[in-house]
């Protein structure tokens, strides 16, 4: 079999894909977790009286609490899959990624199963974004800002 031949083959076989649609939808829903964030943020500064940048820690808890809970329940892949790359900002992609993995593991107990796998796949997310904050810091200290 030769690279035409498969490559038609393929082609018969995988299905059509709608980029544009799948492009869109995701940048739709993105801009609806933006909007959301932002209306979350402004309920509770305005409702509790507390500062933008409490409110702002508040809104990431209640997007993580939203996607483990949706997580745990089986349904943020199948929104993932419908809605795209949009609904997998980062705070939500992450807490997503350890609740995952918390329930993979959770049949071989608290501490061989959940304790020692709980973060790995979000385990990496840390040790680079440690790294790189590192890194950074260096290199704001030898410039001089």
């Amino acid at each position: 079999m030769n690279i035409e031949e498969y490559k038609s083959i393929t082609k018969k076989i995988l299905p059509k894909t709608m980029t544009f649609k799948k492009l869109f939808l995701s940048f739709f829903v993105g801009g609806l977790m933006g909007v959301l964030a932002q209306l979350l943020i402004e309920f509770y500064s305005s409702f509790e009286e507390i500062s933008m940048t409490e409110a702002s820690s508040l809104m990431m808890v209640t997007f993580i609490l939203i996607s483990s809970l949706l997580t745990g329940l089986c349904v943020f892949d199948k929104l993932v899959t419908k809605f795209g790359a949009g609904l997998i900002v980062p705070i939500t992609g992450f807490s997503h990624s350890t609740t995952s993995s918390a329930l993979e593991y959770k049949k071989e107990g608290l501490v061989n199963g959940i304790g020692s796998n709980i973060f790995k796949l979000s385990g990496t997310v840390i040790l680079y974004g440690i790294i790189s904050a590192y890194v950074v810091a260096i290199i704001k200290i030898i410039i001089g800002g």
